[in-house]
């Protein structure tokens, strides 16, 4: 019996003189104890973000009053009202003041034996056909009516007191009040009697508070384009502005001009009258003398008479 009982510790006798033992322990508790810190710091962690994470179950988004609006349907970019302009010209030109000769030529229509200016441009095929007229612009119908010299016309209003004008139409798919977007047919060209020298054509207008713009200038381009067009009265009133302050600036010349002339005068009177004082003086100055000369005279006559009995009373 004791033979057995002192083999187990004659074994962790034996284990424990081993020099690997001790540093495996060491590397077995260091390796626990490292665990424990670890799991620590992740448990910390879970909790922290578990507090910062909102409860997206109970959030219910605000509304606003207002719908949003896309931007793109604020910046439409103007179109022709033909949908293929390489089979299509514009056979007569919008009316510009500050065009040349030739172009103002083409912008006449001529009418009952008189000549009228374009307030927009006429579109025909090159084969003379008729063809689709679209919408320029998305807009609201205000206007459909049979003109007894421009044809069939449609109006429609936009934003900004923008509005696009078709005339000289064959059929017409719209009525007054609809809605259309950019690009919907609105009817078919065809003819009138005031453009009855362009056969199968549409006349279309582009305006701005009323005021007719040339069309060619603002295709392509956004609608905003359109508000930097000043009106007739607007033009006239910065003409007279101009002239206003030109002629502000010539009265103000003349009046400087004017001032320096006076100022120059007043120095050559002052200047005169600096020389005749100077005369004056020496006139003064030499009246003296001469009156001198008048007193010594007499005298010198006078000796004559005391000499002459002398000379009298010798003989």
């Amino acid at each position: 019996m004791t033979e057995e009982n002192k083999t187990p510790k004659n074994k962790w006798s034996r284990i424990l003189r081993k020099k690997w033992f001790f540093p495996a322990v060491y590397l077995t508790v260091a390796a626990l104890l490292l665990s424990l810190v670890v799991w620590y710091q992740n448990l910390d962690n879970q909790m922290n973000q578990s507090q910062e994470e909102p409860d997206t179950e109970d959030y219910t988004p605000v509304e606003h009053d207002r719908e949003a609006k896309p931007v793109m349907d604020q910046q439409e970019i103007i179109q022709r009202p033909v949908e293929n302009m390489d089979q299509a010209e514009i056979v007569t030109k919008y009316y510009d003041y500050d065009a040349d000769q030739k172009e103002q030529e083409n912008a006449l229509v001529v009418f009952n034996n008189r000549y009228y200016q374009s307030t927009g441009i006429d579109i025909a095929a090159d084969d003379g056909e008729t063809f689709d007229v679209q919408a320029s612009l998305s807009g609201k119908v205000t206007e459909v009516k049979e003109d007894p010299l421009m044809g069939n016309k449609v109006t429609l209003t936009h934003e900004n007191g923008v509005t696009t004008h078709y005339a000289s139409l064959g059929k017409v798919n719209v009525s007054a009040e609809d809605q259309v977007e950019q690009g919907d047919v609105l009817g078919t060209a065809g003819e009138s009697l005031f453009g009855k020298d362009n056969g199968t054509h549409v006349h279309f207008e582009i305006r701005k508070d009323e005021e007719a713009v040339n069309p060619e200038t603002f295709f392509n381009q956004p609608v905003s384009a359109l508000d930097e067009v000043m009106t007739d009265d607007e033009k006239s009133e910065e003409e007279e502005e101009n002239t206003d302050s030109d002629k502000n600036e010539k009265n103000a010349e003349s009046d400087d001009s004017k001032k320096s002339e006076e100022s120059s005068k007043e120095e050559n009177e002052s200047d005169k009258s600096d020389e005749s004082s100077d005369q004056s003086d020496k006139t003064d100055k030499e009246e003296p003398s001469n009156d001198e000369e008048k007193t010594e005279k007499p005298d010198a006559e006078g000796e004559n008479p005391t000499d002459s009995p002398s000379t009298s009373d010798n003989q």
